[in-house]
């Protein structure tokens, strides 16, 4: 399976107000692995930066001037991505900023039709109910290190998302590129160690106590405890199994 992760940078936070790309980066992973192909670019917005947008990603218009317009490179990230699941967090807004770029540049404005798009925030949201998913959140809670990110770059952070994404999904061994003797130079974990679990019997209180609220829940449901009919038939089932 081919996934491409991507983050970008932007003027604004609002397409529908004119702001800008202005800068994309993208890391390709194949069966779960770093082949070591990405994407990255910066970007000439043709306009101004919010104040608040520097103060995250620490770029100036001055900063942007010589750098390719969108519409320049529009389709060679389309074959980048093609046929691959791209993903991002907080995915509608890089995706709500790729399809306002791409159709300015008057280039196909549905990504959904040329690949799947996985939204990490909605994920770890479903796996964290309650608790802060922001990308700084989730490399703090999956001990992936972010101590680079002292501002957000759209590579860098592709690469962080990457690193966090598979160890939200499963973990991963190393993030390795494919072949070469460069394979281990990544320096990117998500190693998850084994651990011996321990196993803590229950006490007689806390048995005679477990036992006591059965009693209640027979009671109040007419003589029925799905408990009960549970360990009766896991008793039967060790029983047919032994013979």
């Amino acid at each position: 399976m081919r996934q491409i992760v991507l983050d970008t940078e932007t003027t604004g936070l609002e397409p529908s107000l004119g702001h800008r790309i202005i800068e994309i980066g993208c890391v390709e992973l194949v069966s779960r692995r770093l082949t070591g192909s990405t994407f990255h670019r910066y970007l000439n917005p043709e306009r101004d930066i919010d104040d608040g947008a520097i103060a995250v990603h620490g770029l100036s218009r001055a900063d942007l001037a010589g750098q390719p317009k969108f519409a320049e490179i529009a389709d060679e990230l389309l074959a980048f991505i093609e046929n691959a699941e791209l993903v991002a967090h907080n995915a509608s807004f890089d995706v709500g900023f790729l399809e306002a770029e791409l159709s300015r540049c008057g280039r196909p404005t549905r990504l959904a039709e040329r690949c799947h798009v996985l939204d990490t925030l909605a994920l770890a949201r479903e796996m964290h109910p309650g608790q802060r998913n922001s990308l700084d959140a989730l490399c703090k809670r999956y001990n992936v290190d972010n101590s680079r990110r002292e501002l957000h770059g759209a590579l860098l952070d592709a690469r962080i998302l990457a690193e966090v994404y598979l160890a939200m999904t499963g973990g991963q061994a190393t993030l390795e590129l494919s072949g070469g003797p460069s394979s281990h130079s990544a320096g990117m974990h998500a190693a998850r160690p084994a651990v011996a679990l321990r196993v803590v019997p229950a006490s007689p209180e806390e048995l005679r106590a477990h036992e006591e609220m059965l009693a209640l829940i027979a009671r109040s449901s007419g003589g029925r405890c799905l408990w009960r009919e549970w360990e009766t038939q896991v008793r039967q089932d060790g029983k047919d199994v032994a013979h």
